[in-house]
């Protein structure tokens, strides 16, 4: 049972920082003081994790991500706003 709970939370994760692919800091509104930070529009909110984003701009934000490393790769660590 803890096997699969522990496989189920990797993929979750693997497809979390799959979504980091889909933003873009660069093209996003960065936070203001904090240029580690960037708004992104999230599609969908699965088990607490963003998954399909695209940058967006603060008003049409619906989280603020940063980039992580995980052992999966890079991956978004946001914030639903």
């Amino acid at each position: 049972m803890k096997s699969r709970i522990a496989a189920l939370a990797a993929a979750v994760t693997f497809v979390v920082s799959a979504g980091a692919v889909t933003a873009s800091p660069a093209d996003a509104d960065p936070v203001p003081g904090n240029p580690q930070q960037f708004y992104v529009s999230c599609a969908v909110d699965l088990l607490g994790g963003p998954v399909s984003c695209l940058e967006s701009d603060e008003a049409h934000a619906t989280h603020v991500c940063q980039y992580v490393f995980t052992m999966f790769g890079i991956g978004l660590d946001c914030i639903q706003r």
